[in-house]
């Protein structure tokens, strides 16, 4: 039986030592957490010891499960003190641990890619996947293509193709994704100043009626790319030359689609040619350069064919 100091005397509190005990734990970590204010004391002793409440086992035993799971110190004050939810708790630090798995990930594939790469090249492969942050930042992509489109585009449909055009880095990048995306980062970085993009003309007379109509065609085409249809007539393409007519303010023609296909060949650029093709694989479906390359083919064909 408990003497005076013990919870069954006349006194319920209990001593630093009584408490460690119970919640088997060292005195150590009980003055460790309640010089943070996360176990506070109800009293003193006569001689200036440390006195808690019967209910502070329970809370030590939370306390230690939290910090067991990763919770920062400052969060667990929050749910004892200030009324945060353990299940709010709880899903932060599920998400906080996904992000540090997903850059502990990136980082394995980094050292790879490093690794299995040419041995001559080795610090240069070294430098561009280094340039990259962790977690990498699509940044300097969405920075190429807000250059690179038309000033006069809406605000809707600048957002609309940034978001399409930028691919997100893979939650789970194999080496060669990891070396593909400090790639196209650094194309980006490197050409905002001076790159055309491949599926509009160099200047857009109505941007917003030429890229309403491409995002339409794109959309259409999406399906057809999936299937790896060749690419032929459709409504696809007649979306696509649609647009380009009334941009142009004009009517789709067998003249038209022969200028157009002129017109489009000019306005190619390597750059964009090269971030397609490395964006291709980053994305899992169809990229808008696989869709335009699909759609300027069969546009191709249809002017041969006329």
């Amino acid at each position: 039986m408990d003497g005076p100091s013990g919870i069954n005397g006349t006194n319920s509190t209990l001593s630093i030592g009584e408490l460690a005990a119970r919640a088997r734990t060292t005195v150590k970590t009980v003055r460790f957490y309640s010089d943070r204010g996360l176990l506070p004391e109800v009293s003193r002793s006569g001689g200036g010891h440390r006195r808690y409440g019967p209910e502070a086992p329970e809370r030590l035993r939370t306390i230690r499960a939290l910090r067991s799971l990763g919770v920062p110190v400052a969060e667990i004050g929050r749910v004892l003190e200030s009324g945060d939810t353990l299940e709010g708790v709880v899903a932060r630090r599920l998400a906080d641990l996904g992000s540090e798995l997903a850059a502990l990930r990136w980082r394995e594939a980094a050292l790879r890619a490093v690794r299995d790469g040419d041995p001559a090249h080795l610090a240069e492969r070294l430098e561009l996947i280094g340039a990259v942050g962790v977690p990498p930042s699509t940044a300097a992509l969405a920075h190429y293509w807000r250059r690179v489109l038309p000033v006069r585009l809406s605000a809707r449909l600048r957002g609309a193709v940034t978001e399409a055009a930028v691919p997100e880095p893979p939650a789970d990048p194999a080496p060669e994704q990891v070396l593909a995306f400090a790639r196209i980062h650094a194309l980006a970085t490197a050409a905002t100043d001076h790159c055309l993009v491949s599926h509009r003309p160099a200047t857009a007379a109505h941007p917003d009626l030429l890229y309403d109509g491409l995002h339409e065609a794109y959309l259409l085409v999406a399906a057809t790319l999936r299937t790896d249809r060749a690419p032929g007539p459709g409504e696809a393409l007649d979306c696509y030359v649609a647009a380009h007519a009334r941009d142009a303010g004009t009517r789709d023609s067998p003249a038209f689609r022969r200028a157009l296909t002129v017109r489009l060949a000019a306005a190619d650029h390597p750059v964009m040619a090269r971030y397609w093709h490395l964006a291709a694989r980053l994305t899992p479906g169809p990229t808008l350069g696989g869709a335009d390359g699909w759609l300027r083919t069969a546009l191709e064909a249809s002017v041969a064919a006329a």
